[in-house]
């Protein structure tokens, strides 16, 4: 499977230390044994919603994700409207806490001097107020991972959150002149299907596998791992990797 790499550096007074992680977001059960040599040199993988698939009759792939990848660095896991729509679950989330995986179910927290939070997809649309309220006012760089770009925009848009993190949309899955033509909970030419937003503030992975629902072919829209460089504001990212295998 083709896959791009997108390179994103965050520079903040907040930020203690240089960092680099992986963002894989949409997997749906699908391949990913082509990005484990990026995922063994990232500080951790955050996996923003949508490592299972609910279409598919079983979901071994996503289950030997969760045997694999902690392995080669921690991983932090958000509920995304395939794990809450998931026939099995509940026993899907006791699999993932046994995993080794940090499940982040509107939770959040401390991993190397930031904050790392999880919005959970909610059947009723309206997300967890409470917990966004509590993430605000958490120590620190605050990064959060919320699956659906549409409830950022109406929920998350505006608070006090240093970066979030967002999937959902597949690139719009066929791009025309840069804009997507169709993004589930947006409908047709969405506006937020990749790509930064708020002045840099957001950012919307195309996802990591092809639409689980619509079964589409992508058109020139395709799947992306994104790598995010996380520096203090006083060091530059040339510095950093100096002497390293640039992402």
């Amino acid at each position: 499977m083709k896959r791009i790499r997108t390179l994103h550096v965050i520079r903040s007074p907040k930020i203690p230390e240089r960092l680099l992680l992986a963002v894989a977001s949409d997997l749906h059960s699908g391949e990913y044994e082509d990005v484990m040599a990026d995922f063994a040199r990232c500080d951790a993988i955050l996996l923003p919603g949508d490592l299972v698939d609910r279409h598919r009759g079983d979901n071994r792939k996503a289950e030997r994700f969760l045997a694999e990848a902690p392995k080669v660095a921690p991983v932090f896991y958000a509920v995304g409207n395939h794990e809450r729509k998931f026939r099995d679950r509940e026993a899907w989330m006791r699999r993932v806490r046994d995993s080794g995986v940090t499940l982040l179910d509107d939770e959040s927290c401390l991993f190397r001097g930031i904050r790392i939070g999880g919005l959970s997809s909610r059947q009723d649309r309206t997300p967890n107020l409470a917990f966004l309220d509590r993430f605000e006012r958490e120590q620190g760089f605050r990064l959060l991972m919320c699956h659906h770009p549409e409830i950022w925009r109406d929920f998350v848009r505006g608070r006090d959150i240093d970066f979030t993190v967002c999937g959902h949309a597949h690139g719009g899955q066929i791009q025309i002149r840069g804009r997507g033509l169709y993004a589930p909970g947006q409908g047709l030419f969405p506006r937020l299907t990749h790509g930064l937003h708020d002045g840099g503030k957001m950012m919307i992975s195309r996802g990591m596998t092809n639409s689980a629902q619509l079964r589409i072919p992508r058109f020139g829209n395709p799947c992306e791992l994104i790598l995010l460089e996380l520096l203090p504001e006083t060091e530059t990212a040339f510095e950093q990797r100096k002497g390293e295998e640039k992402p």
